[in-house]
C-alpha cells in the first residue's frame, strides 16, 4: 500500500466516518440503551454493550477521521 495506509476512495472515508459520528450520537443520546430496553435487555448487558458501540464508534471517529484529512491534506498540497 505504500506511505499512505488508507487506500479507499474519500467517499468511502467519509461514510466510515460518519458512521462513527452516528453510532457516538446514538450512544450519548441514549437511543441504544432505549432501543435494548424495548426488545426487554437490561442491567449490566446492556452496560456493556453500551460501552462497545461507544467504543466502536469512537474508533471509527479517530481511524476514518485521521484518513479523512490525510487525504484532504495530501490534495491540498
Amino acid at each position: 500500500m505504500g506511505h499512505n495506509h488508507c487506500s479507499c476512495g474519500i467517499f468511502g472515508i467519509f461514510l466510515g466516518f460518519l458512521t462513527g459520528v452516528i453510532w457516538l450520537l446514538f450512544v450519548v443520546l441514549g437511543w441504544v440503551t432505549i432501543l435494548l430496553g424495548v426488545i426487554g435487555l437490561t442491567g449490566l448487558f446492556v452496560t456493556v454493550l453500551n460501552f462497545l458501540i461507544a467504543l466502536i464508534g469512537f474508533l471509527a471517529f479517530l481511524i476514518f477521521g485521521l484518513c479523512l484529512f490525510k487525504k484532504a491534506w495530501h490534495h491540498c498540497k
